[in-house]
């Protein structure tokens, strides 16, 4: 009777997630050994999560986002896509740009805004907003970068007027706190929903890197004599397309869960291999998923079970004429291997170390069908 088998520790999950995970940038500066940092880079955080991230709200365009590129999710929910649409590859489709990388980046400058001033005769007051984008790396090439502001206020009868400039370091909230030329002037019909307005191009070039940080001054302006408007909220949502994670030839994964199981001695298929983010102590960072159904392949590539066995694909001709060249003369020549066959995407959903929502997707993350090669 075989021994019962156990499952993989803590250590054997690291070596296995960082071998699956893209490897870092050779520019990057190195990062201690060990499994668990090659991990930590691949998921772009430079270092282990600084304790638990401050508790905020998911914003629901994130939840949105995740579970349309989620297969687990589009399996166990309702179909958030048309039958027979195929997700490309390194393209978020809700938002119309090219990326594999989106955030979620509060308002830095709100817990630091002084209270806003008396309103002057004929003014209304400006606000400096911050948004900290120091961990997009220069590789990242934005496709994206939404400005979004909740105002509270009463309606102003011709609507209002958004003027959006740079602002100088240290400037506050009061009036005046602009600094250069006007990035961007768009008209505001209500102020009943939220306001967007788009940065790309008008606050850095479509075809630079994201800066460092990005500090705006606003100014909201009635068309027509009103009270002024109290800016409750703003935060940047920020897609960037990182072509070290990009796979154009990466497949859709299939509506059926892939076929796994089998002794480690038999025909080449897909073993099952589910990583819990728990069990290696990520969980109060990683929102979504709890984990995911990695798999490996294992098994043997000889005559005549690979070759024809179910729960793969069927072997290259090149690998039966080895097969068939081993059972032959087995000293001629070794067997053909058992390696991934259908390879498809994860998305994970987690705080990074200033808590920004990140949104990050994984190509080539699951192994969903093996075969002989």
């Amino acid at each position: 009777m075989p021994p019962p088998r156990r499952r993989p520790g803590r250590r054997v999950l690291f070596l296995l997630l960082a071998l699956l995970l893209p490897s870092p940038p050779p520019t990057r500066a190195p990062a201690p050994p060990g499994p668990a940092a090659a991990l930590l880079q691949a998921l772009g955080l430079p270092d282990v999560h600084r304790g638990a991230p401050t508790p905020r709200p998911v914003p629901p365009v994130m939840w949105r986002l995740f579970r349309h590129r989620d297969p687990q999710e589009a399996r166990v929910g309702p179909r958030r896509t048309p039958q027979g649409t195929t997700l490309r590859p390194c393209h978020v489709e809700e938002l119309g740009v090219a990326g594999n990388i989106v955030r979620h980046i509060p308002d830095r400058g709100a817990p630091t805004r002084p209270p806003e001033p008396a309103r002057a005769a004929g003014q209304c007051p400006e606000w400096t907003v911050v948004f900290d984008l120091a961990a997009v790396e220069p590789a990242e090439r934005p496709s994206r970068a939404r400005l979004e502001l909740r105002f509270a206020a009463a309606e102003a009868p011709f609507g209002w007027e958004l003027s959006i400039t740079q602002a100088a370091e240290g400037a506050g909230a009061g009036a005046g706190a602009g600094a250069g030329p006007v990035l961007l002037r768009q008209a505001v019909p209500t102020l009943r929903t939220p306001v967007r307005a788009e940065l790309l191009g008008a606050a850095w070039p479509r075809n630079a890197s994201a800066p460092r940080s990005l500090r705006l001054a606003l100014a909201l302006l009635p068309r027509a004599p009103a009270g002024c408007a109290h800016l409750a909220e703003a935060s940047l949502l920020l897609v960037t397309l990182d072509p070290r994670l990009c796979h154009p030839l990466a497949r859709p994964r299939r509506e059926a869960e892939p076929a796994v199981g089998g002794s480690p001695g038999g025909a080449c298929r897909t073993r099952r291999l589910y990583v819990s983010f728990r069990e290696v102590g990520w969980h109060r960072w990683v929102i979504a998923p709890r984990g995911f159904l990695a798999n490996y392949c294992q098994g043997q590539c000889a005559l005549p079970a690979a070759l024809s066995g179910p729960g793969g694909t069927a072997p290259l001709n090149h690998a039966v004429l080895r097969a068939l060249m081993h059972a032959a003369a087995p000293g001629a020549g070794g067997l053909p291997c058992c390696v991934p066959a259908r390879l498809s995407p994860i998305s994970v959903l987690f705080f990074d170390n200033s808590d920004n929502v990140v949104l990050r997707h994984y190509e080539d993350m699951v192994v969903d069908e093996c075969g002989c090669r």
